[in-house]
């Protein structure tokens, strides 16, 4: 069974008491050139910054502004474009930082950016948090806002205050107000039908607030998040037949969407949320059909003797790339939305597997089999700039960042033991560099990487 999950407290921002903050940002374009980062360039040095503790009048708000800018620091620095300096550097304490930075102070750290803010509780037990980011050389303000919300969710409003900053000093939009659906691996959990004991878990991206959304007694495969954020399909196995399902993350509701005969595959929304493309195998062969969700209408795209599996939209939905080997090893493939125009997009050494569109458009990400190794590539829709990432042993399953700018995989290890192997999450920037491990209570594998939460 699947627990209900609690709904999300709601967010709003302060509607009044900010025209100050937006005109000085407003005001400081000047210093907008001067803080940023070009990405576009081959290797980007991180910046140094400083993330002061927010200021609270309290001990309790003094704890929250302590974490706050833990948080903050924390995605800022997993992004590899930011170096965080050490806070038992700093001359200037929060509560003077209620006022105006001594820009001097801060240049002797060799800070380029400042973020400061405070806490406090209004009158009806909301939250409020208010930042502010500094560009320290041009000694104004770049950036401010603030929020009410309720007190349990101050770790989400430090991963808003984390997107702001990175897009205000890269021009790129962040990623770190998301979450990610993954498949929980523990195995000896799940009897002889799931023997690696896979659950479906979902957490922030950055490793916390870790739920399992399924217990073990169900071998649960695949999980997509819906274009929304609030819903995924995955694939799961009732009485060893497979079915595919829609969950809602804020009502906890289940549903099946169909009861395939034959083996079914990597069920993916459309880009409007409106359909699910999966792969079924029906009298040997398997194809690409869509599933309207409103009419629950199947529609078949291919028709070959191949298999033809994996399939995922552009973001405008105009195309759809999927792996088959139908020209004898498995290969990607690009079709229009309605099944013609295939055209084979790989042609390297190897195997081409689970390909993934990038939010962007601008690339498609990709597992490849070679010489006994796994990689995660990335190739242009057209089918030119192949490149790897990385590569291992057992390496796969791509999924974006909703920025286009990240990916995560997973990667399985041998134990310490060196009896088995454990899987677990990866990330990497789009240029192959800044891989980090994700921490995860258990085996983790088959990420799915959500948009920005609305």
């Amino acid at each position: 069974m699947i627990p209900r999950s609690p709904r999300s407290f709601p967010l709003l921002r302060l509607a009044s008491g900010l025209l100050g903050l937006f005109a000085l940002a407003a005001a400081a374009g000047p210093a907008q050139a001067e803080l940023r980062i070009e990405l576009t360039r081959g290797v980007v040095e991180p910046m140094p910054i400083a993330v002061s503790n927010f200021f609270a009048e309290g001990s309790a708000e003094s704890q929250t502004g302590r974490d706050l800018a833990r948080v903050i620091s924390a995605n800022l620095e997993r992004s590899g474009l930011f170096r965080p300096l050490d806070q038992r550097a700093f001359i200037q304490d929060p509560a003077a930082l209620r006022n105006q930075p001594r820009f001097a102070d801060w240049r002797v750290l060799n800070a380029q950016a400042l973020v400061s803010g405070a806490v406090s509780v209004e009158t009806d037990g909301r939250l409020r948090v208010e930042f502010r980011l500094w560009d320290v050389f041009a000694e104004s303000q770049t950036d401010g806002l603030a929020y009410f919300t309720a007190r349990e969710n101050w770790r989400r409003i430090a991963h808003i205050i984390s997107d702001r900053i990175y897009k205000r000093i890269t021009g790129e939009d962040g990623y770190f107000d998301t979450r990610i659906v993954y498949i929980a691996e523990m195995p000896g959990s799940g009897g002889r039908t799931n023997p690696r004991g896979k659950r479906l878990a979902i957490m922030d991206q950055d490793g916390e607030n870790n739920k399992f959304l399924s217990d073990a007694s169900v071998l649960v495969l695949t999980p997509r998040f819906s274009p929304t954020a609030n819903d995924i399909t995955y694939l799961a196995y009732f009485n060893n037949r497979p079915r595919v399902y829609l969950f809602n993350i804020d009502s906890g509701r289940q549903e099946v969407l169909g009861d395939f005969p034959g083996m079914t595959f990597a069920p993916r929304f459309s880009p409007d949320g409106n359909k699910v493309i999966m792969s079924l195998a029906l009298d040997g062969n398997s194809n690409i059909y869509t599933l309207d969700l409103r009419t629950r209408h199947q529609t078949r795209l291919t028709d070959s003797t191949a298999i033809d599996t994996s399939p995922c939209y552009s973001p405008d939905g105009a195309r759809i790339v999927f792996e088959s080997d139908r020209g004898g090893s498995q290969q990607l493939y690009m079709m229009n939305a309605d099944g013609s125009g295939v055209q084979r997009i790989s042609f390297g050494q190897g195997h081409y597997a689970s390909p993934v569109w990038s939010p962007r458009g601008d690339w498609i990400a990709f597992t490849r089999i070679a010489g006994g190794r796994f990689g995660i590539g990335v190739i242009r829709p057209d089918g030119s700039g192949e490149r790897l990432l990385s590569e291992a042993f057992h390496i796969e399953g791509p999924t974006w960042a909703p920025n286009g700018r990240v990916l995560m995989y997973f990667k399985e290890t041998p134990t310490t033991d060196g009896k088995g192997r454990r899987a677990q999450l990866f990330t990497i920037d789009l240029n192959g560099r800044n891989e980090r491990r994700v921490n995860t209570p258990a085996g983790a594998s088959d990420p799915a990487w959500s948009p920005l939460i609305p």
